[in-house]
């Protein structure tokens, strides 16, 4: 997961640049293993449109869910915090309908542009102002747009992360298609067993 503190850290201090060059030693970081690389792309098409379309993703790391995405025929834009992890993207993608920005995630830098879907995994719970950046995320829709968000709450002795039922709330005012698909107990998408609360959310607009 990455962050989008202005100075490059999230809200423990770490540095991404840094880790930029052994983040996707994490199965579900680098999606190496082909039994995670194939439960998230099987995911990625219930989630995202099913014909060929604009897809933006945000705090996209280096850019794993970005390539599948575009393995499935959709055009991409990827935008995060940390150059490092922009430039291991653009390596990951080279020769793809494939365009990553080196922004925050909150404000997206894409001129106005609208996307058929917005992508988010394990973002928002950094944002001081999610309820904002939900807001901004729609608003960077076209009609019948959807917004896709990978969330959870990691760790039991310290958890940190955003609750499914406080990221519906948040998204009640906003749009009333929203769906939510549990993720912990499939361990083909973490390469291992996972207790915790993993998730996605899927929020229609006309």
């Amino acid at each position: 997961m990455t962050t989008q503190h202005g100075d490059g850290t999230d809200p423990d201090g770490v540095d991404w640049d840094a880790r930029a060059a052994a983040f996707d030693e994490e199965p579900d970081h680098g999606l190496r293993d082909p039994r995670v690389r194939a439960a998230w792309a099987a995911r990625l098409r219930e989630w995202l449109p099913a014909r060929p379309g604009d897809v933006l993703d945000l705090g996209c790391g280096t850019g794993s869910l970005s390539l599948l995405a575009a393995e499935q025929g959709h055009r991409v834009t990827g935008v995060d915090r940390s150059p490092a992890m922009v430039e291991l993207a653009r390596q990951k993608l080279a020769g793809r309908h494939a365009v990553f920005l080196t922004g925050d995630a909150a404000r997206p830098p894409v001129d106005g542009e609208r996307y058929d879907a917005v992508l988010v995994r394990h973002v928002l719970w950094t944002l001081p102002e999610p309820d904002r950046a939900l807001r901004r995320w729609r608003d960077l829709l076209r009609p019948g747009g959807r917004l896709v968000l990978v969330e959870g709450v990691w760790g039991t002795v310290s958890p940190v992360g955003i609750p499914a039922d406080r990221l519906t709330a948040l998204l009640a005012p906003l749009t009333a298609r929203v769906r939510v698909e549990r993720l912990s107990g499939d361990p083909a998408l973490w390469g291992r067993e996972v207790d915790d609360e993993r998730y996605a959310v899927v929020a229609l607009w006309e």
